[in-house]
């Protein structure tokens, strides 16, 4: 009987909790299945509900949990209205996969305003009296609160759905993800539509935010802790299904629990690989295509036509004297410091990851949320060598790149099954799973990582170590190293892409089905695209762990993959060099931002306490003005300037027939 008792109440935590995600994955379906949006920032309305409902609780005083119920959700709700009117809707027409991009820039601009508000300290936010307590059935006690959540997120839930399916609204919504022109044509102005949508979905949010605030401290983080769920809850209900977020949330949720109680070995893993399994089987999702949704996917990905701005052999030559400044420079005595020289090593290390990834997604058109998992493989595959092993770093980064090609071809195996935003997504719970499996193992030192007895060398079994051998002003030897690799592993992936490998590759991008059409193997040239470029971002985790002395499972995290998404768009993809110069450009902008933070000025000091926000905005002005990238910057501003100044002289010319 008392077994029975206490799996009720783990059954009553994981249904509180699933419906809190019922809530999050129901506005994440909803704004997909109508609007093909992806949004990585609805964690954010998350916790800005949580953020709305404090402030208003504390203004409001006795009751104030009631007023915030109502209040914070239609805030934040008309802070989504604004986000998708001024940065949503330019994308429309684009491939959904630039939402993605986008919201990853929107989540830290978010996260930086929610900091700068109400600080990096959590906060409590006290239940009213009447919800405090247990509730006593057959003689077990329960909390109120937990009957209160999922009361209020059934009640939501049926709302929505019969406001979906029953009102003239839903059917204007609905029509409008199926054919949005035809809607357009019988006088309705569907663009105003698609923002009440994504202003819903954020007030779907912002309600889970409200009342998980009842149950644990309010924190700028707490949006990044629920937002993998919200995406794997879609994912296994199926992107766009209202009933499969909210089976698939009360589902999660439960799971999530019971596990957690009875099989904490497993915990973090089970859900990972459910929906790796899901997509594997059957990556519609379990409840099959969506209610309504909208037969394109949107256009393609924007790369740079003929590699950018620049032709050959000024390309050729500036990257040669480039080269060549990164490796004279830094012996001039007196020039560059230990600090220069090891931020030029962060360069080079990012460079050749964000290579990596142009590889995959700028070529082969693929979209790899989790490409972190090579990085963060290759990282920890260098460390455990020269601690158990051998202590030479050759030996080493070679065993990384080899068990990141490994991997690679593992994963793509599986994950190249499926495409667009799927493969995204499968990827991303790839990356998922290998974060949550370190933090369960002792040889990976667990939430600590490892960082002593890395002591690497540069010779086989001996030698001199590695960061120890000083030239000329203070440099390393290691800086030559990662310089090396960085233009090895760009020579490398031109020779690729300048054979007929290459050419597939293009093929592939522009039309799978055409050049699956004359013969070519589409599956096997992604898949090798996919190994090469696993074994490049494995090269560079390893040089980064060599760099840091050491590995964790921020390694692994995810926030790294949107992050050198970010160098790659910010560069240009589809380019090699452009996403390197994306790196260097966003690395060295974070740096100059972080110093600011000592300046005089409590404006810049602001600036670089608050990088994230920055960069994030900078990341979404490229999203929506130039999706080419730096690399193309040039020609756009000259091709925008020559139309203004034909249409200056159509205009001029108009007026001269008129008189």
């Amino acid at each position: 009987m008392a077994a029975a008792g206490a799996l009720f109440d783990q059954v009553l935590n994981g249904l509180t909790i699933g419906m809190v995600y019922v809530l999050l994955a129901a506005g994440l379906s909803i704004v997909f299945g109508v609007m093909d949006v992806i949004n990585f920032a609805h964690g954010e309305f998350f916790a800005l509900g949580a953020y709305f409902a404090l402030s208003v609780a504390i203004a409001t005083g006795p009751g104030g949990f009631w007023v915030a119920l109502l209040v914070a959700p239609l805030l934040v709700a008309v802070v989504g209205a604004g986000v998708e009117r001024f940065t949503v809707r330019p994308l429309y027409g684009r491939n959904p996969l630039y939402h993605i991009l986008l919201t990853f820039g929107l989540v830290l601009v978010i996260k930086d305003v929610v900091e700068l508000v109400w600080g990096p300290q959590p906060y409590q936010f006290a239940k009213p009296p009447v919800l405090r307590g247990t509730v006593e059935i057959l003689g077990y006690g329960y909390s109120v609160y937990s009957y209160f959540v999922v009361g209020v997120g059934l009640l939501i839930a049926v709302g929505t759905w019969l406001a979906l399916t029953r009102t003239k609204y839903g059917l204007i919504i609905r029509a409008g993800s199926m054919d949005r022109g035809m809607v357009r044509n019988l006088g309705i102005d569907v663009d105003r539509y698609y923002t009440l949508v994504f202003a819903f979905g954020a007030l779907l949010a912002a309600v889970g935010g409200v009342v998980i605030a009842g149950r644990q401290s309010v924190s700028p983080g707490m949006g990044d802790s629920v937002i993998i769920p919200a995406f794997i809850i879609v994912v296994l209900g199926g992107l766009g299904s209202f009933r499969g977020a909210v089976v698939g949330g009360l589902a999660v949720g439960v799971v999530q629990t019971l596990v957690r109680s009875y099989v904490p070995v497993l915990e973090g893993l089970v859900v990972f690989l459910l929906m790796i399994v899901v997509l594997l089987v059957r990556p519609q999702g379990l409840f099959g295509n969506p209610e309504w949704a909208g037969a394109d996917e949107g256009g393609d990905l924007l790369t740079v036509s003929g590699g950018g701005v620049f032709d050959s052999t000024l390309r050729r030559r500036a990257g040669a004297a480039l080269v060549a400044a990164f490796a004279v420079v830094p012996l001039l005595v007196g020039l560059p410091s230990y600090y220069v020289n090891t931020l030029a090593v962060s360069i080079f290390v990012w460079a050749l990851f964000a290579l990596s990834l142009d590889l995959v997604m700028g070529y082969a058109g693929l979209v790899s949320l989790g490409h972190v998992l090579f990085y963060g493989v290759g990282a920890y595959a260098t460390v455990l060598v020269v601690v158990n092993l051998v202590p030479s770093l050759w030996v080493a980064l070679a065993v990384a790149i080899a068990v990141c090609t490994a991997v690679a071809w593992v994963v793509g195996h599986l994950s190249i099954r499926v495409s667009g935003v799927y493969f995204s997504m499968i990827t991303l719970a790839f990356a998922e799973l290998f974060h949550s499996a370190v933090y369960k193992f002792g040889w990976t030192g667990g939430s600590d990582g490892i960082f002593g007895g890395f002591d690497p060398t540069y010779g086989l079994v001996g030698g001199p170590a590695v960061r120890s051998i000083e030239l000329v002003g203070d440099v390393e030897l290691f800086y030559y190293v990662a310089l090396a690799a960085a233009v090895g592993g760009y020579l490398l992936a031109r020779r690729l892409i300048r054979a007929p490998f290459g050419s597939v590759l293009q093929a592939i991008r522009e039309s799978e089905d055409r050049t699956a059409f004359v013969g070519y193997d589409v599956t096997a040239y992604k898949r090798r695209a996919f190994v090469v470029s696993g074994g490049l971002a494995g090269l560079a985790g390893g040089l980064s762990a060599t760099l840091t002395g050491g590995v964790a499972p921020e390694f692994l995290a995810w926030i790294l993959s949107g992050e050198v998404i970010v160098m790659t768009i910010l560069g240009g993809m589809g380019t090699l060099y452009g996403p390197m110069l994306g790196a260097g450009v966003y690395l060295v902008v974070k740096d100059v931002l972080l110093s600011l933070t000592n300046a005089g000025s409590p404006l810049l000091v602001a600036l670089g306490e608050f990088w994230q926000g920055a960069l994030g905005l900078l990341f979404v002005a490229f999203v929506i003005f130039v999706p080419e990238g730096l690399v193309s910057l040039p020609e756009t501003v000259a091709s925008r300037i020559d139309r203004r100044s034909g249409g200056g002289e159509t205009i001029a010319e108009d007026a001269e027939v008129s008189d």
